[in-house]
């Protein structure tokens, strides 16, 4: 299949991972790409989130922390708490029903799309 390609997967991947690098949430395009786009089974798609973010995480934090926008008192008990509740929510996501994870996600992704909008909306007031 086309979509599956690996000129396709290097076009998805790169696109993503700079969006990422922005820090617009590849990780989240990523899922609906590789659930809506590519049928893939939700729970695989989380875990090649997974290994997607992972290294494009790690450039993108070493090339920050070396530009000094990387507050290192503040990052240590953010990366911690957020490792504790990955972990968590993994273990708890691996235990519902499918159907259900869909919706939590689909209305995770409207939440945020419509927290953005009004936030834009909100800066651009306040300018």
């Amino acid at each position: 299949m086309l979509l599956e390609s690996i000129p396709v997967c290097l076009l998805v991947g790169t696109a993503l991972g700079f969006l990422g690098g922005l820090g617009v949430g590849g990780g989240s395009l990523l899922v609906l790409w590789l659930t809506e786009v590519l049928s893939m089974d939700h729970r695989l798609a989380q875990g090649i989130n997974l290994l997607f973010f992972l290294p494009a995480a790690l450039l993108s934090a070493v090339l920050h922390s070396r530009k000094g926008q990387v507050e290192r008192k503040a990052a240590a008990p953010a990366m911690a708490a957020g490792a504790a509740a990955a972990a968590l929510c993994a273990w708890i996501s691996a235990g519902l029903d499918l159907s259900l994870l869909r919706k939590l996600f689909g209305g995770l992704m409207v939440f945020t799309g419509i927290r953005e909008l009004f936030l834009c909306y909100r800066q651009r007031k306040e300018r």
